[in-house]
C-alpha cells in the first residue's frame, strides 16, 4: 500500500525539510539522508544561489517537491505562470510526486501568502477537486494535498474537516499528504477527537505524512515547528502508519532550528513505527 500511485510508486524513507541553515553542513559533509523536501516557491527562479545549491543537492539526494502558493481552495483560476515555473522545476528536480495545501489564499489574483482554512462544503469540494485534476493534468506528476493547520471555522461547514479532504480527494482521484501535527493543532483548537480524523481517512490515498512540533499557548495551540515532536503527535503518527503502512516520512523544523545533526535525529524517531512495517525480506535484511 504505502508505495502507490499518489507517491509515484515510490518506497521514500525518513527526510528533512531542506533549510538555509543546513546547506554548507550537507553541501560538505553529505550526510546520510533518504531524501530532503524543498518548498518549491524558494526555487521557481531562473538563476542564482537558490538553484545552484538545489542542483548540488540533486547530485547527491532525493528530492520532492512542497508548495505553498497553488491555493486549490480558492475561487480564482490556477495561476498559469504560476504552473508553468513550477513544471520547468518539476522536470529539473524528478520529483516522483508534488505536494500542496488544501486551503485557500488569494482573491483576484491578490495573494495573502498565508494557507487559509477553507468551508467545508460540497461545493467547495467541487471547486477545489476540478482544480486539483487541472493542475495534475498539466503538471504530469501526482499530487497529494496537505491537510492545514486552523484557528477558525465556518458557520457554512456541511461536514467536518476529514469528511471534507476525503471528499476532495476522492473527486480528485489524487492523494494525502497527511500533517498529523496538523491534526491535533486543530483538534486542540476546535474541540475534535484526532484519532477519529485518522481512523476515518481513505488510507490508500496516504502518499506521504509530515510530522513537527508545536507550541501550547493559554487558549490555543499554534503550529510553530520549532519544536521535538510532542508525544501526542506521535500517538496520532503511529496509528497513521498502522493503517497507511511504511509511508514517506518528513520532519518540519522551520523556526530555532538546530544543528543538522539534532534535526535528523528526531526525523530517524519514526523509525520505532516504520519498522514494525517493513515487509519481511527487508526487516531481515536491516
Amino acid at each position: 500500500m504505502p508505495a502507490n500511485t499518489f507517491n509515484g510508486f515510490t518506497q521514500y524513507g525518513i527526510g528533512l525539510g531542506l533549510r538555509v541553515p543546513h546547506y554548507q553542513h550537507i553541501l560538505e559533509k553529505k550526510p546520510t539522508c533518504d531524501w530532503f523536501e524543498i518548498i518549491s516557491e524558494n526555487f521557481m527562479v531562473d538563476a542564482g544561489r537558490p538553484l545552484h545549491v538545489l542542483d548540488q543537492i540533486l547530485e547527491q539526494y532525493r528530492v520532492v517537491q512542497h508548495g505553498v502558493a497553488l491555493y486549490f481552495g480558492s475561487a480564482d483560476p490556477l495561476n498559469r505562470d504560476h504552473l508553468r515555473k513550477l513544471k520547468r522545476l518539476v522536470r529539473r528536480t524528478g520529483t516522483p510526486w508534488l505536494s500542496d495545501h488544501l486551503c485557500w489564499g488569494s482573491v483576484d489574483g491578490r495573494y495573502t501568502h498565508d494557507l487559509l482554512p477553507m468551508p467545508y462544503t460540497f461545493e467547495a469540494a467541487r471547486i477545489t477537486a476540478r482544480k486539483i485534476r487541472e493542475a495534475r493534468d498539466y503538471l504530469e506528476v501526482p499530487i497529494c494535498v496537505e491537510n492545514v493547520s486552523s484557528y477558525a471555522e465556518y458557520h457554512v461547514s456541511e461536514m467536518t474537516e476529514w469528511e471534507f479532504l476525503t471528499e476532495v480527494v476522492e473527486l480528485a482521484d489524487c492523494g494525502i499528504l497527511l500533517d498529523v501535527n496538523n491534526i491535533y493543532v486543530s483538534s486542540q483548537n476546535h474541540g475534535f477527537n484526532p484519532m477519529e480524523y485518522v481512523n476515518f481517512l481513505p488510507a490508500h490515498r496516504v502518499g506521504q505524512i509530515h510530522i513537527a512540533g508545536h507550541s501550547r499557548f493559554e487558549r490555543y495551540i499554534l503550529d510553530t515547528h520549532d519544536h521535538p515532536v510532542l508525544d501526542p503527535v506521535w500517538r496520532l503518527y503511529d496509528r497513521a502508519i498502522q493503517r497507511s503502512g511504511h509511508t514517506a516520512t518528513l520532519l518540519e523544523w522551520d523556526d530555532r532550528i538546530p544543528a543538522f545533526d539534532e534535526v535528523h535525529a528526531e526525523a530517524l524517531k519514526a523509525r520505532r513505527y516504520l519498522d514494525t512495517k517493513l515487509p519481511a525480506p527487508e526487516k531481515a535484511a536491516a
